[in-house]
């Protein structure tokens, strides 16, 4: 629910620029002079596609020597398919919607740009954020957690940007994620001035300390990520580069790598020790066991119940297995074989009081 604001100072967006007219270099290099909505999850660190440093060099106006994303395709799909996935939003939800060709600058934090998808007026009259997303249906796991609905967070922070610049206490998300009207996703959120004001500090901290100061961000980001990002700027090695020396940070960072290196080996050799001994601690109990299924034992009030059970399967594909059984079934019964394994499990259970 959105926070109480009676008591809040409204403000009134100042336009930017507009934008209806403009191609899409000109709106790239308007964006550039402030953080737009999805560049903040990258300067929270929290973007799994881009790295504060990728926003840095971006805000900056420095190309990437390897242009085109991996994800071009999708990105595409997003813009394609923005039109649709309003409609539908607008026939499932009854709401009327519609866009504001400006991008807009908060009155009192000028390094703060919205260029919002659409508006949703809503029954009482107040104004509302739609964003529209697209994904693909293994995505669909980020809009739940723990069984609640929820925004992925790098979906949440832009739409916090935007309520912030707008002065605009609620945001839809309308995200489809198949071929039908029926594969979508609606959430909405409201404003939290708590987390807006942490927020508009992290992204002055980065406009004016990093870009205005041109000093780029650190790393923060998984191994991953950043190796992406280095490889997007620098492109590919070259062998006749010189040879480069590292400075005191880096030579702690290599140092630490090393120890790094050697803790994983020693934890890998220690696991290994472990698997041997677990496996054949496990094989002198079934050993014991014999054909016997079940074993048990008590210690210290506790029960303990060993099963050793036969896991039977055929040995065809499973979907083979199938369509033979179906369609063939004297076939089946005559020619189908039976492997067979044994699973080893351990229960633990409190021994009631005699």
């Amino acid at each position: 629910m959105p926070e109480n604001t009676e008591n809040r100072i409204r403000h009134t967006p100042l336009i930017a620029v507009e934008t209806e007219n403009l191609s899409r270099t000109e709106w790239l290099d308007y964006r550039r002079q402030g953080v737009g909505g999805s560049d903040v999850a990258g300067i929270m660190g929290i973007s799994p596609f881009r790295t504060a440093r990728d926003i840095y060099y971006d805000k900056l106006g420095i190309a990437p020597v390897e242009d085109e994303p991996e994800n071009w395709v999708a990105l595409e799909m997003g813009n394609l398919l923005e039109d649709l996935v309003a409609r539908i939003f607008r026939k499932k939800s009854g709401l009327g919607i519609y866009q504001i060709k400006k991008m807009f600058r908060h009155p009192l934090y000028p390094f703060m740009l919205a260029d919002v998808d659409y508006f949703v007026t809503l029954p009482d009259g107040t104004t509302a954020i739609l964003e529209i997303k697209t994904t693909n249906y293994n995505a669909t796991d980020n809009w739940w957690q723990d069984g609640r609905e929820t925004v992925p967070v790098y979906y949440e922070v832009q739409g916090r940007h935007y309520m912030a610049v707008m002065d605009i206490d609620r945001v839809f998300f309308c995200c489809l994620y198949g071929n039908t009207e029926d594969e979508t996703i609606i959430r909405t959120i409201g404003r939290d001035m708590a987390y807006e004001q942490e927020m508009i500090y992290l992204e002055q901290s980065f406009w004016e300390n990093h870009v205005l100061a041109k000093v780029p961000p650190p790393y923060t980001e998984g191994g991953l990520q950043i190796m992406e990002s280095v490889q997007r700027y620098c492109g590919p090695a070259d062998t006749k580069a010189p040879v480069l020396e590292l400075g005191m940070d880096m030579t702690a960072a290599l140092m630490r790598y090393l120890q790094l290196q050697e803790e994983k080996k020693n934890a890998e050799k220690h696991s290994e020790e472990l698997e041997r001994e677990l496996q054949q601690t496990k094989a002198i109990l079934i050993a014991e066991m014999g054909t016997s299924c079940t074993a048990q034992c008590r210690k210290d009030g506790i029960r303990y119940t060993l099963t050793y059970n036969p896991v039977r399967k055929p040995g065809v594909d499973k979907n083979n297995l199938s369509r033979l059984k179906l369609q063939y079934p004297e076939i089946y019964e005559q020619f189908v074989t039976v492997s067979e394994y044994r699973r080893f499990h351990v229960k633990a259970s409190a021994e009631e009081a005699a």
